[in-house]
């Protein structure tokens, strides 16, 4: 069976380290109060559910629910009983790539059982690290439905800190020159990433809410500050990920404006080289018509007069581009 650890706690001390999974039903007053069983379960295969479902009476929806790996961020509510949906992520085996999975919550009052689909990061040192705070770990499976959500959420971190270092390096890139057609689909790319990251993450924020403000079975009111950081740090995720979309838009606005400013000295340049090009242009053509009485054809000092007209016309051209910053 896929069980990654089946315990019982007494005021928050280990009291058995391997409860039975038989199948067979356990009446809701069977633990005295303090006492409650935290079942983590990775991957398990439908009978195996079946049989957790028959032993602390879990509802064949919810069943059927926790082991459908697509699901949204939600609370149900089973008569005592309360079923969470959370949604995991992080980063993907593939550049600029999110691995996206899923960890459902059975919540009864001596009972807390996970789920674990398609996550890889284990529940194994926050079980230790919660067993270590026996304080804490007294207050109920509530307080571990807390620390399982704060764990959830704190593994969104490492995307984002991953998605802003590539962010900032292609900001900084994108001054210098304009990006090239594969850093272009890259940010595409990104942004597409993170428009996903909000529709699968997003409505984790609503369901820590309504941890935090509703009035819910098995949680008890005192445990709402709790979820109350909870939210805190989704909300932060949240905010990061959207910085880093407008970013990535902003990125590539200013990348089209720096390009579209170097486009125009560059026009602006070859207009003046071309106006100064003009003039002797324009005399060479007057002087090369084949015409027999031209002015001054047959003059002594037409040549040199020439350049010298040239050379001061080009040159006041050169000297007011250069005032009006065209060169």
């Amino acid at each position: 069976m896929t069980i990654i650890a089946a315990r019982r706690y007494t005021q928050g001390k280990v009291h058995s380290p391997d409860v039975a999974v038989t199948g067979e039903p356990v009446a809701a007053d069977a633990l005295p109060p303090g006492c409650f069983d935290w079942i983590g379960l990775c991957d398990p295969a439908p009978e195996e559910m079946e049989r957790v479902g028959r032993q602390f009476s879990l509802h064949p929806l919810a069943i059927e629910d926790a082991l459908n790996p697509r699901q949204l961020p939600k609370i149900d509510i089973y008569g005592r009983q309360l079923f969470v949906v959370a949604r995991t992520a992080m980063p993907g085996p593939g550049e600029d790539e999110i691995t996206y999975g899923q960890t459902a919550f059975f919540l009864g009052e001596r009972f807390i059982v996970s789920v674990r689909m398609g996550s890889a990061r284990a529940h194994a040192d926050l079980r230790r690290a919660l067993e270590a705070d026996a304080e804490h770990l007294a207050e109920g499976p509530d307080y571990v439905l807390h620390a399982v959500l704060d764990f959830i959420v704190d593994g969104y971190l490492p995307i984002a800190d991953q998605f802003e270092e590539v962010a900032i390096a292609i900001e900084e890139a994108a001054i210098d020159q304009f990006p090239d057609p594969v850093t272009i689909r890259r940010i595409f790319r990104l942004r597409r990433q993170l428009r996903r990251f909000e529709r699968i993450i997003g409505p984790m924020e609503e369901m820590v809410e309504r941890l935090v403000v509703a009035e819910l079975p098995t949680v008890d009111p005192s445990a709402r500050i709790w979820f109350r950081d909870v939210l805190d740090h989704v909300r932060r995720a949240m905010a990061r990920m959207d910085s880093l979309k407008e970013t990535l838009a902003a990125t590539v606005e200013t990348a089209g404006l720096l390009e579209q400013h170097r486009q125009g000295v560059i026009t602006r340049q070859l207009a003046a080289w071309a106006a100064i090009l003009a003039v002797p242009t324009a005399i060479a053509g007057i002087y090369g018509m084949n015409f027999d009485y031209l002015p001054e054809l047959h003059w002594r000092w037409g040549y040199p007069m020439v350049w010298l007209a040239i050379i001061m016309i080009c040159g006041g051209l050169l000297l007011r581009f250069r005032r009006i910053g065209w060169l």
